[in-house]
């Protein structure tokens, strides 16, 4: 029989499991890869690897678009995606996405229109556009691509 002291704790541990099952882990710009393999799990992708001379680039597929995060030195330095769909930015921009959506809301103000958008700042740069059933789009940090690498390698 379990006591109710038992109970509770046995209620608390399912919600705790459910709480943190839900949270996306996922290998961000700019961050740490070491999730890529978590998130391929959690999003029931496989992870095909390419090593390069000078970086590693993980693809998945996800949400029916092909995602590529550039790692080298430790970090996420660019993504790109294409495909039918646009995958889940707010998670692969991570701490970049809210900057990135304050940038496009200015871009698209003073280029009104339908047109690809094209943001280049000095620590930022992202590229997407598209149309129904075919988007692609690309986000790097300048100053963490590695010196051998040209960004158009980024796509």
């Amino acid at each position: 029989m379990i006591s109710r002291s038992q109970s509770r704790s046995i209620a608390l541990f399912a919600v705790a499991v459910v709480f943190f099952s839900s949270l996306p882990a996922h290998a961000s710009l700019g961050g740490d890869p070491s999730s890529v393999q978590t998130d391929a799990q959690q999003l029931k992708s496989s992870v095909r690897v390419t090593q390069s001379a000078n970086y590693t680039v993980h693809e998945m597929q996800v949400q029916g678009a092909t995602v590529r995060e550039y790692i080298a030195g430790g970090k996420v330095f660019g993504i790109t995606w294409e495909g039918q769909a646009r995958p889940d930015l707010q998670q692969l921009l991570g701490p970049y996405y809210a900057r990135v959506t304050q940038a496009v809301e200015q871009y698209k103000a003073q280029h009104p229109g339908r047109h690809p958008i094209s943001i280049q700042q000095p620590d930022l740069v992202v590229q997407m556009g598209g149309h129904q059933r075919a988007f692609s789009g690309r986000a790097y940090i300048p100053n963490m691509v590695p010196s051998s690498v040209r960004a158009e390698e980024i796509r």
